[in-house]
């Protein structure tokens, strides 16, 4: 059940990253329309899995895996530099994810 909760913090991330992408890249009425979706599909997922799981825990995670997509995209259909520096930081932000989600405690339920 638990896990459920956690999927829709990794949905609700990839929603934080397509409405940061639009706060930047809106250019139409139809554009700023998903970015203003996005943010309301992104923000309802996390209130609903907070309830939950972890609240400070979530936050993190939620934070993290949009960091990580959002620097991803810029690389990706941007064409930011993508340094062995960035990319490492990336890896290691991914490790501290992965690790708070790990010892959050939280039972299955």
């Amino acid at each position: 059940m638990m896990t459920k909760y956690w999927l829709s913090i990794v949905v609700a991330s990839f929603f934080e990253v397509s409405w940061v992408v639009g706060l930047k890249h809106a250019d139409s009425a139809l554009e700023w329309m998903g970015t203003i979706i996005s943010i309301i599909i992104s923000f309802t997922v996390l209130i609903k899995a907070s309830n939950h799981l972890p609240v400070g825990t979530v936050y993190a995670v939620f934070v993290g895996l949009g960091t990580v997509g959002t620097v991803i995209l810029d690389i990706v259909l941007f064409d930011q530099e993508a340094s062995v520096m960035k990319l490492g930081l990336i890896g290691i932000l991914l490790l501290g994810v992965i690790g708070l989600k790990l010892v959050s405690g939280e039972a299955e339920a």
